[in-house]
């Protein structure tokens, strides 16, 4: 049910960043974790029984990647010390650009701040990177992902958990 969701966002919205090669190179760092699923920090929004975005955060100290990435790390983050770590953000073509990311986000900012997380972080792809501004975040580094001899460009981006009230 995700999977189809997320090649197409894969395929399709990283078009205006990047090119074939390094869209493809993209599917090696990029995917579903199901370790966000397994902990319950793994939103699914449907409209009209689609799925139109899934996306999530997390306590384990892993930044990016799917399940077949290398370099994961599941040691638990401590609240008020370590940032949460939004991850696995995917929006169906379909629903780009109606709010979607914005609202996962949301959900999970306000479940971060709940468990005593103060600020949050991620590693954007150039696609997602002006949602994530638009939401707050800022870029604290650019980086790039070497996958088969093609570069994938990254940015990691925090924000301050704003707590609603």
């Amino acid at each position: 049910m995700l999977v189809p969701v997320i090649e197409a966002a894969i395929e399709q919205l990283q078009k205006e960043f990047l090119d074939d090669g390094q869209i493809e190179a993209s599917r090696a760092v990029m995917g579903l974790d199901t370790a966000l699923v397994d902990d319950g920090t793994y939103f699914v929004v449907e409209e009209d029984g689609r799925v139109a975005g899934c996306g999530g955060w997390s306590r384990r100290a892993t930044l990016y990647g799917g399940d077949h990435s290398a370099g994961r790390d599941a040691a638990l983050l401590v609240p008020g010390r370590d940032p949460a770590k939004v991850r696995a953000m995917y929006t169906h073509p379909d629903f780009a650009r109606r709010g979607v990311g914005r609202l996962i986000l949301s959900l999970g900012e306000a479940a971060a701040a709940a468990e005593g997380f103060t600020t949050l972080e991620l590693m954007a792809t150039l696609s997602g990177e002006p949602l994530y501004r638009s939401a707050g975040f800022v870029a604290v580094e650019r980086v790039s992902e070497e996958v088969g001899g093609v570069t994938v460009p990254l940015v990691r981006m925090r924000k301050p958990v704003v707590v609603a009230g």
